[in-house]
């Protein structure tokens, strides 16, 4: 199963739209991961309407779009905990690893993906395996445009970083 781990397109307020390179990548999955941050409706719209099959959850600019602060998602044997990871830099791994921590799986391997930063991660704490996709359209603080690709089979996880 493939994968696409996005965050923070903050369109159109740090954004104009996604990247063609982007778009054809959430075609391309069989399921799309958002760490919310959309900022705007039709955002939102897009991504669903670009995805097979998707979990979203919502950011701090999201407060209207009735998504949901966390969610969990099964892929090929790995539980997906989604959040964005609303609050200060400070502590921000520690905080994602404890929701992380709130909605793990006792069966099988569980991975945190969240947002926020816009800085991309790939880290283990407290036994989670976090990952940030950083900035999708390279919003404001990012410096480049960057998304991730898990191949996910049989509990195994395979996660490349796509950048522009």
């Amino acid at each position: 199963m493939r994968a696409a781990i996005v965050s923070d397109t903050h369109i159109k307020s740090r954004a104009a739209e996604l990247p063609e390179w982007v778009r054809e990548e959430l075609r391309a999955a069989d399921h799309v991961i958002h760490a919310g941050d959309f900022d705007a409706r039709p955002a939102l719209e897009e991504i669903r309407s670009l995805a097979v099959d998707c979990t979203l959850v919502g950011g701090n600019m999201d407060r209207a779009f009735d998504l949901p602060e966390v969610a969990t998602v099964a892929l090929g044997g790995v539980r997906f905990v989604v959040t964005h990871g609303t609050g200060p830099d400070a502590n921000y791994e520690s905080r994602v690893a404890a929701i992380v921590d709130d909605y793990a799986a006792a069966d099988r391997p569980t991975v945190g993906v969240s947002g926020h930063t816009h800085a991309l991660l790939d880290t283990t704490v407290d036994g989670y395996r976090l990952l940030n996709p950083g900035s999708a359209t390279g919003a404001w603080p990012a410096q480049e445009a960057t998304m991730m690709v898990a191949e996910v089979a049989g509990g195994d996880l395979d996660v490349t970083v796509l950048r522009e």
